[in-house]
């Protein structure tokens, strides 16, 4: 007997069910309910039509039902909506535009409704000025919208894929575009030193870029729309996106008896079964589990939608498939630049709990002698075992087949020796002898087998400066076009010779331009009886986390636009015959490129003009800095993603003063904070203070004594030796910012959910996402020493980051102060 097979839902995962179904069942009754018109399109390409990079519309459309009922003999039923589920007499109800309300049984049910992009109850929210792009009506009214006359301008609310896809889209539509987001960055799957790439790369191409503000609300002003940002700065546009997220379409199952999770996705298990008999669900409304961490989680891709959907046919076929969970592989292209990402962040990893070692290189797309070779930045997460739990790559060339490899290795539960020993495709025009995935391989397995011992520039940060000293081991004219505040200079062809000047009795932190060459100095230093740190990235990671978005000035601005940098792109107005001498730097990286810059540059005379063509991405920033500290003028400076073109006058700079640091602060400008309380709100109040702190540039101490200890608490039960009087207050004391009780009305801790189950809806940070923050910030968290020995806690209790300190620290950063709170 033939099994009836209804399926909800079409695109990535219902069509492809769908298609799977037939293709083992050929009896098999087999009906599709579309909501909509559109069964299956592409709803990835969705933003490039809008920017007319697809000009035929019908090339979005991958399936139609005409089509489907052709090749595959499916019934599909568009404009009609599934209104319930009885799953205990296996039906559905069903409102259909040409049908009306019927009933249709079932003997297996596919569900595949979907997600819908939110839109937030503020004022203003239902202008026909504010739109949301999810599907090809969605388009279609965004399209129309943007080729009337007269439409100049949009912001884009939401740095997500989609929110970030349709800035670029609407940029080179040639409209000025601000895209508005309300955490500290953009992009989540990337970690805050990785995405500054992203963000500063949206801003070279004059998108304006608004962090840490969300909205409050719309307000159409003529034929304008304006928008109050949380901050209250107020802008005025033409059009407005939203692009926040999507919530899953599972209102038409709540009364049907099928597990929701605690955000309405559907519960599935391996097979994508539901806890009902003959009914399974696939796509963005289901619920997954990280391929990582094992948590239950949502990741709405259209790869793993398409995966699900097939898993579900086989099993409604009688295979029994499964799939192992989702890792969140994904790429986006951003201009010139390509970023991407596979497995976890750093901040998914610490929310899970699951240790972790960081690494971060600057390898060329290809043999560097090669014409085009450019860097890119590759960051790559791993455990104790070797095990590879996430990557991020974000650069011009190259970077799609570099995440494909780490992902696949990944998937197969690989391990870093495993990158070294991969056998991959090399000639000079396409990789180097040593791919970057070899070299981060390598890099990994030198810190696991003890041979380097690596910090973060976040780590950097965070660490007591006088238990160090610090060492730029670039050469000369490195240091000197730029440096970290307090490093001494001692180029590492030099180390052996001076090691002398160096302190055995101090840890030393040594850093080159990428990390190679530190790794180098590291290992001479070790050898040498030094006990020594290298920071991994380099110099270049430190200069990409200077990166600041401009900031919107006036709070009645008209429209928002932004400029790209003058010095650092101006239109090369440069004839071949206006320059006296050309250098080509192709090939060379850095310091190579100055190098050449500076010899060439001695041999001609004042106003002689150079012009540079380099392919190092660094050099498009260093040339910057090089001339203003040399007192050369940069005529213009041009970057595509294959080169950068630069025209430099000899001696006609105006030479202003120009330190490069990632810490620097103005005297008596910071702030510090003593966290006396223990309590859920002012634990909130003091980290969004200091998190408003941070972002204005500010350096912020928050000093945590007594109480306020319970804050920085890890919430796992550490073992550790503790007297009778350490037992008892870790037993009587709340481990861990979760267990934290309000100051007044906690009801027996009913009024702490209240709490943050307000700030949730209202897309508040949580107290844990704001600790985070704080930490990515550079915000220092000082344990007090004395009041940990008297409470019995001890360092391991501690979250990440945090170090201990005593009064005398803490007075010695009030001195610094302008401001100093006590809460």
């Amino acid at each position: 007997m033939s099994k009836k097979v209804l399926i909800v839902g079409g695109v990535a995962g219902g069509a492809s069910a769908a298609a799977r179904l037939r293709r083992l069942d050929e009896e098999a009754q087999i009906i599709m309910f579309e909501r909509d018109e559109y069964i299956s399109f592409a709803n990835c390409g969705l933003p490039y039509y809008i920017g007319e990079n697809i000009k035929d519309r019908s090339k979005l459309l991958i399936q139609t039902p005409q089509a489907m009922k052709e090749r595959f003999n499916i019934d599909v039923r568009i404009n009609s909506e599934v209104t319930a589920v009885d799953t205990e007499n296996k039906k559905i109800t069903v409102r259909s535009r040409e049908k009306g309300v019927y009933e249709e049984t079932y003997d297996y049910l596919i569900l595949s409704p979907g997600a819908r992009a939110i839109r937030p109850n503020i004022p203003g929210i239902d202008s026909n000025k504010v739109f949301v792009v999810r599907n090809i009506p969605d388009t279609d009214a965004i399209k129309s919208y943007v080729d009337k006359k007269g439409v100049q301008s949009a912001i884009v609310v939401g740095g997500g894929f989609i929110g970030v896809e349709m800035a670029e889209n609407l940029k080179e539509r040639e409209l000025d575009v601000t895209l508005v987001e309300a955490a500290p960055h953009i992009l989540p799957p990337f970690d805050s030193d990785t995405v500054v790439l992203a963000e500063k790369e949206l801003s070279d191409n004059g998108v304006q870029l608004i962090l840490k503000d969300g909205i409050k609300a719309f307000e159409e002003i003529g034929s304008q729309i304006e928008v109050t940002l949380a901050s209250d700065t107020k802008l005025t546009t033409d059009m407005v996106i939203l692009a926040i997220g999507v919530s899953p379409e599972t209102a038409f199952i709540k009364n049907s008896g099928i597990e929701l999770g605690p955000k309405g996705h559907i519960v599935v298990n391996e097979r994508m079964q539901t806890n009902k008999e003959g009914v399974f669900a696939v796509g963005d409304a289901v619920e997954v589990v990280d391929f990582v961490s094992k948590q239950k989680t949502a990741i709405p891709l259209a790869g793993p939608a398409n995966k699900q959907g097939r898993i579900a046919a086989d099993n409604v076929a009688g295979l029994q498939t499964e799939y192992k969970g989702t890792q969140g592989t994904s790429i986006l292209k951003i201009f010139g630049l390509t970023a991407a990402s596979t497995g976890s962040n750093e901040k998914n990893l610490r929310k899970a709990g699951i240790p972790y070692k960081v690494l971060t290189l600057h390898p060329a797309s290809h043999a560097s002698y090669y014409p085009g070779a450019l860097q890119m930045t590759l960051k790559l997460l791993f455990n104790e075992e070797g095990r590879i739990l996430g990557a991020q790559i974000i650069g011009y060339d190259g970077v799609d087949k570099r995440i494909d490899v780490i992902a696949t290795v990944l998937r197969l539960n690989g391990t870093v020796e495993d990158l070294t020993e991969l056998e991959l495709a090399y000639a000079p025009p396409f990789s180097s002898a040593k791919d970057p995935v070899n070299m981060a391989g390598y890099a990994a397995q030198n810190v696991l087998e003890g041979r380097s011992s690596t910090v973060t520039w976040f780590g950097y940060l965070r660490m007591d400066k006088s238990d160090f000293v610090l060492v730029d081991v670039r050469s000369k004219i490195e240091y000197e076009n730029g440096h970290i505040e307090g490093a001494i200079n001692i180029p590492v062809d030099e180390l052996r010779d001076r090691l002398g000047e160096l302190d055995k009795n101090k840890k030393i932190v040594e850093y080159c331009q990428v990390g190679l060459r530190g790794y180098v100095a590291e290992r001479i230093l070790k050898q040498n009886g030094f006990d020594v740190l290298n920071v991994t990235g380099g110099y270049r990671s430190a200069a990409a986390l200077n990166f600041k978005p401009e900031k919107v000035l006036s709070a009645t601005k008209q429209r928002v636009i932004l400029e790209p940098d003058t010095q650092a792109v101006r239109p090369d107005t440069n004839k071949d015959d206006s320059y006296d001498r050309a250098l080509d730097a192709c090939g060379l990286c850095c310091p190579g490129p100055l190098m050449q810059v500076k010899a060439n540059l001695d041999e001609l005379e004042a106003g002689q003009v150079l012009k540079v063509t380099a392919t190092d991405a660094g050099f498009f920033e260093d040339i910057k800095a090089w001339c203003k500290r040399t007192n050369n003028e940069l005529m213009s400076l041009n970057k595509s993603p294959g080169e950068i073109i630069a025209f430099i006058r000899k001696g006609m700079g105006d030479n202003p003063k120009t330190e490069a640091t990632i810490t620097e602060t103005s005297a008596k400008d910071n702030k510090t904070m003593v966290v006396f309380s223990g309590e859920l709100d002012k634990a909130i109040a003091s980290f969004i203070i200091a998190n408003g702190a941070a972002s204005m540039g500010k350096k912020v101490t928050m000093f945590f004594t007594f109480w306020g200890l319970n804050i920085l608490r890890r919430p796992e039960k550490v073992d550790v030796d503790k007297s009778f009087i350490g037992k008892m207050f870790s037993a009587m004391m709340p481990r861990g910012s979760r267990k934290l009780k309000l100051s007044n009305m906690n009801m027996m801790g009913m009024g702490a959910k209240m709490i943050r189950g307000i700030m949730k809806n209202n897309n508040v940070l949580s107290l844990e996402e704001l600790i985070q923050s704080a930490i990515d910030s550079g915000v220092e968290l000082v344990a007090c020493q004395m009041s940990m020995d008297l409470m019995g806690i001890t360092e391991s209790e501690l979250i990440d980051g945090v170090k201990l300190g005593g009064v005398g620290y803490m007075l010695g950063e009030a001195e610094d102060s302008d401001v100093n709170f006590f809460i």
